[in-house]
Protein backbone atom coordinates (compact mmCIF):
# COMPACT_ATOMS: atom_id res chain seq x y z
CA UNK A 1 0.00 0.00 0.00
CA UNK A 2 1.41 3.38 -1.02
CA UNK A 3 0.97 6.19 1.50
CA UNK A 4 0.22 9.42 -0.37
CA UNK A 5 2.72 12.22 0.19
CA UNK A 6 1.30 15.33 1.83
CA UNK A 7 1.14 18.04 -0.80
CA UNK A 8 2.60 21.05 0.99
CA UNK A 9 2.56 23.06 -2.23
CA UNK A 10 -1.20 22.64 -2.57
CA UNK A 11 -1.67 23.56 1.10
CA UNK A 12 0.46 26.68 0.74
CA UNK A 13 -1.35 27.59 -2.45
CA UNK A 14 -4.73 27.48 -0.68
CA UNK A 15 -3.44 29.50 2.26
CA UNK A 16 -1.94 32.12 -0.04
CA UNK A 17 -5.17 32.34 -1.99
CA UNK A 18 -7.18 32.84 1.18
CA UNK A 19 -4.65 35.34 2.54
CA UNK A 20 -4.59 37.38 -0.64
CA UNK A 21 -8.38 37.32 -0.95
CA UNK A 22 -8.78 38.50 2.67
CA UNK A 23 -6.33 41.37 2.24
CA UNK A 24 -7.84 42.43 -1.06
CA UNK A 25 -11.34 42.27 0.44
CA UNK A 26 -10.19 44.44 3.35
CA UNK A 27 -8.69 46.97 0.95
CA UNK A 28 -11.92 47.18 -1.04
CA UNK A 29 -13.96 47.59 2.15
CA UNK A 30 -11.71 50.39 3.39
CA UNK A 31 -11.92 52.06 0.00
CA UNK A 32 -15.72 51.79 0.00
CA UNK A 33 -15.76 53.39 3.47
CA UNK A 34 -13.41 56.14 2.19
CA UNK A 35 -10.79 55.17 4.78
CA UNK A 36 -7.98 54.94 2.26
CA UNK A 37 -6.83 57.15 -0.58
CA UNK A 38 -6.29 56.41 -4.26
CA UNK A 39 -3.01 56.39 -6.17
CA UNK A 40 -3.21 56.62 -9.96
CA UNK A 41 -6.90 55.81 -9.78
CA UNK A 42 -6.70 52.72 -7.55
CA UNK A 43 -7.12 52.26 -3.77
CA UNK A 44 -3.81 52.19 -1.89
CA UNK A 45 -2.93 49.79 0.94
CA UNK A 46 -3.10 52.09 3.98
CA UNK A 47 -1.02 50.15 6.52
CA UNK A 48 2.74 49.97 7.08
CA UNK A 49 2.78 46.16 6.95
CA UNK A 50 1.03 43.31 5.17
CA UNK A 51 1.35 39.54 5.12
CA UNK A 52 4.00 38.23 2.75
CA UNK A 53 3.24 35.25 0.53
CA UNK A 54 6.84 35.08 -0.66
CA UNK A 55 8.16 34.24 2.82
CA UNK A 56 5.60 31.45 3.17
CA UNK A 57 6.85 29.89 -0.05
CA UNK A 58 10.47 30.04 1.05
CA UNK A 59 10.05 28.75 4.61
CA UNK A 60 7.54 25.94 5.21
CA UNK A 61 8.01 26.30 8.97
CA UNK A 62 6.25 29.66 8.70
CA UNK A 63 3.34 27.91 7.00
CA UNK A 64 3.13 25.27 9.73
CA UNK A 65 3.23 27.88 12.45
CA UNK A 66 0.63 30.06 10.75
CA UNK A 67 -1.65 27.07 10.13
CA UNK A 68 -1.37 26.06 13.80
CA UNK A 69 -2.11 29.59 14.94
CA UNK A 70 -5.17 29.81 12.70
CA UNK A 71 -6.47 26.51 14.12
CA UNK A 72 -6.00 27.86 17.64
CA UNK A 73 -7.80 31.07 16.70
CA UNK A 74 -10.71 29.19 15.12
CA UNK A 75 -10.97 26.96 18.20
CA UNK A 76 -10.94 30.00 20.48
CA UNK A 77 -13.78 31.60 18.53
CA UNK A 78 -15.76 28.36 18.79
CA UNK A 79 -15.20 28.31 22.57
CA UNK A 80 -16.44 31.90 22.83
CA UNK A 81 -19.63 30.95 20.99
CA UNK A 82 -20.13 27.94 23.30
CA UNK A 83 -19.51 30.14 26.34
CA UNK A 84 -22.31 32.47 25.28
CA UNK A 85 -24.70 29.51 25.05
CA UNK A 86 -23.45 27.48 28.07
CA UNK A 87 -23.60 29.69 31.15
CA UNK A 88 -22.48 27.02 33.63
CA UNK A 89 -19.08 26.61 31.99
CA UNK A 90 -18.82 30.11 30.59
CA UNK A 91 -15.71 31.28 32.47
CA UNK A 92 -13.88 28.02 31.92
CA UNK A 93 -14.55 28.18 28.18
CA UNK A 94 -13.59 31.84 27.99
CA UNK A 95 -10.39 31.09 29.90
CA UNK A 96 -9.49 28.33 27.47
CA UNK A 97 -10.22 30.67 24.56
CA UNK A 98 -7.91 33.35 25.96
CA UNK A 99 -5.18 30.76 26.59
CA UNK A 100 -5.41 29.54 22.98
CA UNK A 101 -5.09 33.08 21.65
CA UNK A 102 -2.17 33.94 23.96
CA UNK A 103 -0.22 30.74 23.34
CA UNK A 104 -1.03 30.32 19.64
CA UNK A 105 2.20 29.62 17.70
CA UNK A 106 2.15 32.81 15.64
CA UNK A 107 5.27 33.10 13.45
CA UNK A 108 7.74 35.86 14.13
CA UNK A 109 6.41 39.15 12.74
CA UNK A 110 9.54 39.74 10.67
CA UNK A 111 8.97 36.43 8.87
CA UNK A 112 5.34 36.81 7.88
CA UNK A 113 5.06 40.54 7.30
CA UNK A 114 6.81 42.84 4.93
CA UNK A 115 7.01 46.57 4.55
CA UNK A 116 4.13 47.43 2.27
CA UNK A 117 4.03 49.85 -0.59
CA UNK A 118 0.84 51.89 -0.86
CA UNK A 119 0.07 50.10 -4.14
CA UNK A 120 0.59 46.52 -2.99
CA UNK A 121 -2.67 45.34 -4.53
CA UNK A 122 -2.60 47.43 -7.66
CA UNK A 123 -3.48 45.55 -10.82
CA UNK A 124 -3.15 46.76 -14.36
CA UNK A 125 -6.27 48.57 -15.64
CA UNK A 126 -5.91 46.49 -18.81
CA UNK A 127 -5.30 42.80 -19.05
CA UNK A 128 -1.86 41.50 -20.10
CA UNK A 129 -1.93 42.51 -23.76
CA UNK A 130 0.07 42.34 -26.98
CA UNK A 131 -0.02 46.13 -27.28
CA UNK A 132 1.29 46.51 -23.73
CA UNK A 133 4.14 44.06 -24.33
CA UNK A 134 5.35 45.86 -27.45
CA UNK A 135 4.99 49.31 -25.90
CA UNK A 136 6.87 48.05 -22.86
CA UNK A 137 9.68 46.74 -25.05
CA UNK A 138 10.16 50.20 -26.53
CA UNK A 139 10.30 51.78 -23.07
CA UNK A 140 12.63 49.08 -21.77
CA UNK A 141 15.06 49.78 -24.61
CA UNK A 142 14.99 53.49 -23.79
CA UNK A 143 15.03 53.40 -19.99
CA UNK A 144 16.17 50.01 -18.66
CA UNK A 145 18.36 47.98 -20.99
CA UNK A 146 21.63 49.72 -20.07
CA UNK A 147 21.43 48.32 -16.52
CA UNK A 148 19.20 45.27 -16.80
CA UNK A 149 20.40 44.00 -20.20
CA UNK A 150 18.36 42.51 -23.02
CA UNK A 151 17.78 39.29 -21.08
CA UNK A 152 16.91 41.09 -17.83
CA UNK A 153 19.69 39.46 -15.82
CA UNK A 154 21.35 42.74 -14.89
CA UNK A 155 24.93 41.67 -15.63
CA UNK A 156 25.81 44.58 -17.92
CA UNK A 157 29.01 46.63 -17.35
CA UNK A 158 26.97 49.53 -15.99
CA UNK A 159 25.06 47.26 -13.61
CA UNK A 160 28.23 45.60 -12.33
CA UNK A 161 29.71 49.01 -11.55
CA UNK A 162 26.84 49.89 -9.21
CA UNK A 163 27.15 49.54 -5.44
CA UNK A 164 23.94 47.48 -5.36
CA UNK A 165 23.45 45.22 -8.40
CA UNK A 166 20.01 45.29 -10.04
CA UNK A 167 17.81 42.20 -9.58
CA UNK A 168 17.62 39.39 -12.11
CA UNK A 169 14.36 40.08 -13.94
CA UNK A 170 14.47 36.70 -15.68
CA UNK A 171 14.27 34.84 -12.38
CA UNK A 172 11.18 34.27 -10.26
CA UNK A 173 11.25 37.84 -8.95
CA UNK A 174 8.34 39.07 -11.08
CA UNK A 175 6.15 36.19 -9.96
CA UNK A 176 6.95 36.65 -6.26
CA UNK A 177 5.91 40.29 -6.21
CA UNK A 178 2.49 41.85 -6.43
CA UNK A 179 2.04 43.91 -9.57
CA UNK A 180 1.58 46.92 -7.32
CA UNK A 181 5.01 46.39 -5.76
CA UNK A 182 6.60 46.43 -9.21
CA UNK A 183 4.56 49.47 -10.17
CA UNK A 184 5.59 51.28 -6.99
CA UNK A 185 9.27 50.58 -7.67
CA UNK A 186 8.97 52.01 -11.17
CA UNK A 187 7.07 55.05 -9.93
CA UNK A 188 9.31 55.90 -6.98
CA UNK A 189 12.58 54.08 -7.64
CA UNK A 190 14.23 51.40 -5.51
CA UNK A 191 17.84 50.85 -4.48
CA UNK A 192 20.02 52.24 -7.23
CA UNK A 193 17.11 52.59 -9.67
CA UNK A 194 15.79 56.15 -10.01
CA UNK A 195 12.14 57.14 -10.06
CA UNK A 196 10.39 57.03 -13.44
CA UNK A 197 7.41 59.03 -12.24
CA UNK A 198 8.31 62.11 -14.28
CA UNK A 199 9.40 60.30 -17.43
CA UNK A 200 6.60 57.71 -17.75
CA UNK A 201 2.82 57.72 -17.51
CA UNK A 202 0.82 55.16 -15.48
CA UNK A 203 0.02 53.31 -18.74
CA UNK A 204 3.73 53.25 -19.60
CA UNK A 205 4.61 51.69 -16.26
CA UNK A 206 2.00 48.95 -16.69
CA UNK A 207 3.31 48.33 -20.22
CA UNK A 208 6.82 47.90 -18.81
CA UNK A 209 5.52 45.29 -16.35
CA UNK A 210 3.80 43.46 -19.22
CA UNK A 211 7.05 43.38 -21.17
CA UNK A 212 9.13 42.22 -18.20
CA UNK A 213 6.85 39.19 -17.77
CA UNK A 214 6.83 38.39 -21.49
CA UNK A 215 10.59 38.79 -21.86
CA UNK A 216 11.29 36.58 -18.84
CA UNK A 217 9.03 33.92 -20.36
CA UNK A 218 10.80 34.16 -23.72
CA UNK A 219 14.27 33.93 -22.16
CA UNK A 220 13.18 30.90 -20.16
CA UNK A 221 11.62 28.97 -23.03
CA UNK A 222 14.57 29.73 -25.33
CA UNK A 223 17.04 28.34 -22.81
CA UNK A 224 15.14 25.44 -21.25
CA UNK A 225 12.53 24.51 -23.84
CA UNK A 226 9.67 25.31 -21.48
CA UNK A 227 8.06 28.26 -19.74
CA UNK A 228 9.61 28.07 -16.26
CA UNK A 229 6.78 30.15 -14.79
CA UNK A 230 3.15 30.77 -15.73
CA UNK A 231 2.54 33.29 -18.48
CA UNK A 232 -0.83 34.29 -19.90
CA UNK A 233 -1.99 34.38 -23.50
CA UNK A 234 -1.87 38.12 -24.29
CA UNK A 235 -5.10 39.87 -25.14
CA UNK A 236 -5.46 41.16 -28.70
CA UNK A 237 -8.10 42.57 -31.04
CA UNK A 238 -10.08 40.06 -33.15
CA UNK A 239 -12.01 40.14 -36.42
CA UNK A 240 -14.65 37.40 -36.31
CA UNK A 241 -16.87 36.61 -39.29
CA UNK A 242 -19.55 34.69 -37.41
CA UNK A 243 -19.67 36.20 -33.92
CA UNK A 244 -19.62 39.52 -32.10
CA UNK A 245 -16.36 38.74 -30.26
CA UNK A 246 -13.87 41.59 -30.71
CA UNK A 247 -11.14 40.74 -28.19
CA UNK A 248 -9.45 37.56 -27.07
CA UNK A 249 -10.23 38.06 -23.38
CA UNK A 250 -13.95 37.74 -24.13
CA UNK A 251 -13.33 33.97 -24.30
CA UNK A 252 -12.64 33.66 -20.59
CA UNK A 253 -13.13 30.12 -19.35
CA UNK A 254 -12.51 28.55 -22.77
CA UNK A 255 -9.44 26.90 -24.28
CA UNK A 256 -7.82 29.01 -26.98
CA UNK A 257 -5.65 27.98 -29.91
CA UNK A 258 -3.58 30.65 -31.65
CA UNK A 259 -2.52 29.65 -35.18
CA UNK A 260 0.20 31.70 -36.84
CA UNK A 261 -0.37 31.72 -40.58
CA UNK A 262 2.11 31.83 -43.43
CA UNK A 263 3.21 28.21 -43.73
CA UNK A 264 1.13 25.86 -45.85
CA UNK A 265 -2.45 24.89 -45.12
CA UNK A 266 -4.15 26.56 -42.20
CA UNK A 267 -5.95 24.06 -39.93
CA UNK A 268 -9.66 24.32 -39.46
CA UNK A 269 -11.85 24.93 -36.45
CA UNK A 270 -11.92 22.49 -33.54
CA UNK A 271 -15.01 22.19 -31.29
CA UNK A 272 -12.82 21.74 -28.21
CA UNK A 273 -11.05 25.06 -28.75
CA UNK A 274 -11.63 28.67 -29.74
CA UNK A 275 -9.27 29.17 -32.67
CA UNK A 276 -7.65 32.42 -33.80
CA UNK A 277 -5.59 32.93 -36.94
CA UNK A 278 -2.77 35.42 -36.50
CA UNK A 279 -1.73 36.89 -39.83
CA UNK A 280 -3.28 37.35 -43.25
CA UNK A 281 -5.00 40.39 -44.68
CA UNK A 282 -7.78 42.16 -42.76
CA UNK A 283 -11.16 40.86 -43.86
CA UNK A 284 -9.73 37.86 -45.70
CA UNK A 285 -11.26 34.42 -45.21
CA UNK A 286 -8.20 32.20 -44.80
CA UNK A 287 -8.97 28.53 -44.22
CA UNK A 288 -11.93 27.67 -42.08
CA UNK A 289 -10.93 29.59 -38.92
CA UNK A 290 -13.56 32.28 -38.51
CA UNK A 291 -11.67 34.58 -36.12
CA UNK A 292 -8.39 36.31 -36.92
CA UNK A 293 -6.21 38.96 -35.35
CA UNK A 294 -4.64 41.60 -37.56
CA UNK A 295 -3.33 43.67 -34.65
CA UNK A 296 0.04 45.09 -35.65
CA UNK A 297 1.63 44.28 -32.28
CA UNK A 298 0.38 40.73 -31.89
CA UNK A 299 2.96 38.75 -33.87
CA UNK A 300 5.86 40.61 -32.29
CA UNK A 301 4.42 40.05 -28.80
CA UNK A 302 4.20 36.30 -29.50
CA UNK A 303 7.81 36.34 -30.70
CA UNK A 304 8.86 37.85 -27.36
CA UNK A 305 6.85 35.29 -25.37
CA UNK A 306 8.25 32.33 -27.31
CA UNK A 307 11.84 33.57 -27.53
CA UNK A 308 11.85 33.22 -31.32
CA UNK A 309 12.18 35.72 -34.16
CA UNK A 310 9.01 36.50 -36.05
CA UNK A 311 10.45 34.96 -39.22
CA UNK A 312 10.44 31.51 -37.57
CA UNK A 313 6.91 31.60 -36.20
CA UNK A 314 4.98 30.70 -39.38
CA UNK A 315 3.01 27.52 -38.76
CA UNK A 316 3.40 27.69 -34.98
CA UNK A 317 0.34 26.97 -32.84
CA UNK A 318 -0.10 27.91 -29.18
CA UNK A 319 -2.65 26.56 -26.73
CA UNK A 320 -4.01 28.33 -23.64
CA UNK A 321 -6.04 26.53 -20.98
CA UNK A 322 -9.41 27.56 -19.58
CA UNK A 323 -7.73 29.89 -17.08
CA UNK A 324 -5.90 31.78 -19.83
CA UNK A 325 -2.40 30.36 -19.22
CA UNK A 326 -0.19 29.46 -22.17
CA UNK A 327 0.45 25.72 -21.91
CA UNK A 328 1.62 24.22 -25.21
CA UNK A 329 3.38 25.00 -28.47
CA UNK A 330 3.56 23.07 -31.73
CA UNK A 331 5.63 24.02 -34.78
CA UNK A 332 3.91 21.70 -37.24
CA UNK A 333 2.81 18.09 -37.28
CA UNK A 334 0.70 16.12 -34.84
CA UNK A 335 0.13 17.34 -31.31
CA UNK A 336 1.38 15.25 -28.38
CA UNK A 337 1.84 15.64 -24.62
CA UNK A 338 5.48 16.51 -25.33
CA UNK A 339 4.25 19.84 -26.70
CA UNK A 340 3.09 20.97 -23.26
CA UNK A 341 5.69 23.52 -22.13
CA UNK A 342 4.07 24.61 -18.88
CA UNK A 343 3.36 21.84 -16.43
CA UNK A 344 3.68 21.09 -12.73
CA UNK A 345 7.06 19.67 -11.67
CA UNK A 346 5.08 17.50 -9.23
CA UNK A 347 3.43 15.81 -12.19
CA UNK A 348 6.73 15.13 -13.97
CA UNK A 349 8.29 13.80 -10.76
CA UNK A 350 5.37 11.50 -9.92
CA UNK A 351 4.81 8.00 -11.29
CA UNK A 352 3.46 7.83 -14.80
CA UNK A 353 -0.08 9.07 -15.06
CA UNK A 354 -2.85 6.71 -16.10
CA UNK A 355 -3.22 6.20 -19.82
CA UNK A 356 -5.53 8.84 -21.22
CA UNK A 357 -8.08 8.11 -23.88
CA UNK A 358 -7.48 9.35 -27.40
CA UNK A 359 -4.30 10.45 -29.09
CA UNK A 360 -2.52 13.66 -29.96
CA UNK A 361 -4.54 16.73 -29.11
CA UNK A 362 -7.03 14.70 -27.03
CA UNK A 363 -4.28 13.58 -24.67
CA UNK A 364 -2.74 17.03 -24.54
CA UNK A 365 -6.04 18.67 -23.60
CA UNK A 366 -6.63 15.99 -20.95
CA UNK A 367 -3.15 16.63 -19.54
CA UNK A 368 -3.81 20.37 -19.39
CA UNK A 369 -7.09 19.83 -17.60
CA UNK A 370 -5.57 17.30 -15.16
CA UNK A 371 -2.62 19.56 -14.29
CA UNK A 372 -3.98 23.10 -13.85
CA UNK A 373 -1.55 25.93 -13.21
CA UNK A 374 -1.61 26.80 -9.54
CA UNK A 375 -0.66 30.45 -9.44
CA UNK A 376 -0.96 33.13 -6.79
CA UNK A 377 0.36 36.63 -7.38
CA UNK A 378 2.81 37.46 -4.64
CA UNK A 379 4.04 33.88 -4.76
CA UNK A 380 3.33 30.86 -6.92
CA UNK A 381 3.29 27.10 -6.94
CA UNK A 382 3.66 25.81 -10.48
Amino acid sequence: MTIPRFDWEACINLMLQAMQGAQLGLLRLLSWLHLTHDIDGQPAWPFALRLSGEVMLIDHNVVRALAGALVCLATALLLVVLALAWRRRRWLLLGLAVALIVFAPWPDQTLVTTAATPTSFHTSPDRFSAAGIVRGEQLYGQQCIACHGADGRGNTPLALSLEVAPPNLSSGLLWRRFDGDLYWSLRHGKGGMPSFDASTSPADRWALIDYLKANAAGVGVAETGSWPRPVAMPDMALDCRESAVTRLDQWQGQRIRLVIGGAGTVPGEDPRLQSVLLGGQPGSAVGTITCASHEANALHAIAILTGQPESRLAGTELLADRDGWLRARNSGGQWSEQDMLCRSPLASASPASPTRNGTGLDQLIAAMDDEPVRFIKGGFVH
